[in-house]
């Protein structure tokens, strides 16, 4: 009888992530693995890469590059007009993005862009114990999935295991910084992932 394995991270991909030692080394690997050229990410399941929703909407390259500027993304989701899902009753989404930063010019350019476009911000740091988070896919009208909540040192390990001891040090001093559309669906969304694109100057914005 065939033996079932389980799908353990790559030694070399263990090793690539605890040879991270700072903020902008784990922007560099998350990069790689969101772009497939590491197959493990230390937070997610082993040998998986982004969600289908991430790739099929195009974002890739567009949270690729956020992470090589400084903005260290953990959470992303396209927006989706609402309707019945796989149960029946309605979903709706809207477009968001979490991740890390430790450059304060990077921090104030995204506070900035999202003033200018109307986004909902959220910033937070491992003390705002009561941070609430901004909801961003809601179930038969209730709140379903929030960005932006309070996360805990226990919780910060359970994203980042096995890194750096630089790098990780860099994640607990860094802020949170939450970004999301106002409004649910895909078009509503398209807006967010076209500022992330004008601050990282992937995509300049139109003069």
């Amino acid at each position: 009888m065939k033996k079932f394995r389980l799908p353990w991270m790559s030694r070399s991909d263990r090793r690539r992530w605890r040879s991270a030692e700072t903020l902008t080394d784990l922007g560099m690997l998350m990069a790689r693995w969101l772009e497939g050229d590491i197959a493990s990410w230390p937070g997610y399941a082993p040998n998986y890469g982004p969600d289908e929703e991430t790739t099929e909407a195009g974002l890739v390259p567009v949270l690729a590059a956020c992470n090589l500027a400084g903005y260290v993304t953990v959470a992303s989701q396209p927006g989706i007009d609402p309707g019945p899902g796989y149960d029946g009753l309605i979903w709706a989404q809207r477009a968001a993005v979490e991740g890390f930063v430790t450059d304060y010019d990077l921090l104030r350019r995204l506070v900035d862009a999202a003033d200018d476009a109307d986004l909902e911000l959220v910033i937070s740091d491992d003390l705002d114990a009561g941070q609430d988070g901004i909801t961003v896919t809601t179930w038969d009208g209730k709140p379903y999935t929030s960005f932006g909540g309070y996360l805990d040192y226990p919780n910060l390990r359970v994203i980042w295991p096995g890194i750096g001891g630089g790098a990780f040090y860099d994640v607990c001093r860094a802020l949170r910084v939450t970004l999301a559309a106002r409004e649910y669906g895909a078009d509503a969304g398209q807006h967010l992932w076209e500022v992330l694109d004008a601050v990282t100057g992937r995509i300049p914005a139109p003069s």
